[in-house]
């Protein structure tokens, strides 16, 4: 088989390949590029030695069998014999479940998570997002420092491990989306800079230098990223993409990066007959990243939204620090500000940052799909201190008041793994490093960090110590015991009324109505003949319907219900939904 290479700093390439050598020849049609035969096949192990220096991973490595610092091995995709004729599935009217393979269960592997699938049917979403499953250093991680952006972490199963997986959730009927890293790598594990230029010290990141997306050599590694997230799409059969902290992608060039992307996978969409997305992080609030390619923006489908967590989370536990801040002034109607305009910083001052940020969405040619909308994700669980989830604090009420919000916005809703059954685990940040002093320059910085916001450095786990994943792991116990069972059938209801209730998937931001009482602490709104109502007081709140007759689709506490003078009666921490009789 052909083995290649971009290396255009090297004088020599020598090609390891199941114990033999072979000398590379600089590829005449490609600059920088080094190429040539060997006998090989699935499984065989090789790698790439630059001039005099040892031998190193391939950078389009398809499986590293033993983690990132070990030979490299060959992948014949064409073996894999798959079950299930999917047709694939879009992302307007999605519910997506962000999924870590590594503590969803015990064992922590894609084949043991692919038996808990059927789960997630019976819930009612429609797509499970697995965090980033690059080969990373140790057994146990988040995922975020990996490596070989080709491959998938040997300890979760493999490349074969999650082509069972994929066959598996499309056989119930569920996409899968795949969180990828393009704006750092590594550190550990990292050779691409033993290769070519593919970080630039022109920008910095949180992470160091950015990844090369403007510099001379951007070319090759833009190529790269673009090869690496069609390879998910196409390879496994994967739905979509999770982009991280595309903020974080530092490019100046007159066509961005993400451009680039969004065009390519709309390419191999044609190209494959499926519909295929992307879905940015973004701390952005700049609509140009949800715009479509043909009117000037960078085309990407979907953006996480933070702005409606943080109003949300503000409103249900009052916390103000940090980026609550500018929230918690007013919460509901940052809530109703969200829910209507998608951003609450839209051109509006931020504390947090010290200056106007945002943009505001043109909500005649913004569906609300196009934002995603959730009460928690990993990085709003796992970045706290001891990883608490909203079930810590809250009651079951003012959880069900947090599902019932997210669930019926004008969004495209988004679960984190466990929140459907107010799961008492915590989800910790956990790491395994191999290196000693990186292991330890991790432990330091994160208690640092939380240091200085008063906390103990007793009381913030040891990302190392693997009691931290241990504990992060979910319970499937819980879900058949009280109040955990309870907050199920809430979400499981919910979800019933998405797929029974038109209006509740209508994208138009422009028709949801809201009105709240900030005292009271009670907000409403309505979408089409839908209407919402939730009281996160402890006292019974009286909530202005209108006129007309009204018909209780669900309630978390049975005594909620309309009078005939149109107003509608809430127990405290409860919440109703209501369509016009």
């Amino acid at each position: 088989m052909q083995f290649e290479v971009w290396a255009p700093q090297a004088d020599r390439v020598t090609l390891h390949c199941d114990g033999a050598t072979h000398a590379l020849e600089h590829d005449p049609d490609r600059s920088g590029w080094w190429t040539g035969e060997a006998a090989a096949g699935d499984g065989t192990r090789y790698g790439f030695a630059l001039d005099d220096g040892p031998v190193l991973p391939d950078p389009r490595s398809r499986r590293q069998p033993d983690g990132p610092d070990g030979l490299s091995a060959v992948v014949d995709h064409e073996r894999h014999e798959w079950r299930a004729d999917w047709p694939g599935r879009a992302l307007p009217g999605a519910v997506l479940y962000e999924l870590h393979v590594g503590t969803y269960t015990p064992e922590g592997t894609l084949d043991a998570a692919a038996a808990r699938l059927g789960h997630l049917r019976e819930l009612g979403v429609t797509h499970v997002e697995l965090m980033p499953l690059c080969p990373f250093p140790g057994q146990h991680g988040w995922g975020y420092e990996g490596v070989s952006l080709w491959a998938v972490h040997e300890p979760y199963g493999g490349p074969e491990s999650l082509k069972r997986f994929v066959d598996r959730a499309h056989e119930l009927g569920l996409g899968v989306v795949l969180d990828v890293v393009h704006n750092h790598l590594g550190p550990s594990g990292n050779y691409l800079p033993a290769f070519g230029p593919y970080f630039t010290d022109a920008h910095q990141t949180p992470w160091g230098s950015a990844v090369n997306l403007d510099a001379p050599g951007s070319d090759e590694v833009r190529a790269y990223l673009v090869g690496s997230a069609l390879a998910w799409l196409r390879d496994y059969r994967i739905d979509g993409l999770r982009l991280d902290a595309v903020h974080a992608l530092c490019d100046t060039r007159a066509c961005h990066f993400l451009e680039e992307l969004s065009s390519a996978v709309a390419g191999l969409a044609a190209e494959s007959g499926r519909p295929l997305f992307l879905i940015g992080e973004s701390d952005l609030n700049d609509p140009r990243v949800i715009t479509p390619r043909a009117e000037h923006g960078f085309g990407l489908d979907a953006q996480w939204n933070d702005d409606f967590h943080h109003a949300l989370h503000a409103a249900l536990t009052g916390e103000s620090q940090g980026y609550y801040a500018d929230f918690a002034r007013a919460p509901l109607a940052a809530v109703a500000k969200t829910l209507t305009g998608g951003y609450f910083h839209d051109g509006t001052y931020s504390s947090f940052r010290g200056r106007r940020h945002g943009r505001p969405l043109d909500r005649a040619r913004v569906a609300g799909h196009r934002l995603l909308g959730y009460t928690q994700t990993h990085d709003q669980v796992g970045n706290r201190a001891q990883g608490d989830r909203l079930s810590a604090a809250l009651s079951p009420g003012l959880l069900a008041c947090a599902a019932t919000l997210s669930l019926t916005a004008p969004f495209t809703p988004m679960l984190f793994m466990g929140e459907e059954w107010a799961a008492g685990t915590p989800w910790q940040f956990f790491t395994d490093h191999t290196d000693p002093d990186l292991a330890e320059a991790v432990r330091r910085g994160r208690r640092r960090e939380f240091a200085a916001h008063g906390w103990a450095e007793e009381d913030v786990p040891d990302p190392q110590d693997p009691a931290t994943r241990d504990r992060s792991c979910l319970d499937w116990s819980e879900p058949e015991r009280e109040p955990h069972a309870r907050v199920l059938a809430w979400y499981r209801r919910l979800l019933a009324l998405r797929r029974e209730q038109p209006d509740l998937t209508d994208p138009d931001l422009a028709d949801t109505k809201v009105a709240y009482d900030e005292a009271a602490r009670w907000l409403a709104f309505r979408r089409g003949d839908v209407r919402v109502a939730v009281n996160l007081g402890k006292e019974p709140a009286e909530i202005p319907l209108g006129t007309g007759r009204v018909q209780v689709l669900a309630a978390w506490d049975t005594t909620a219900a309309p009078d005939p003078d149109g107003v509608l009666r809430v127990p405290g921490e409860s919440c109703v939904v209501l369509t016009r009789a």
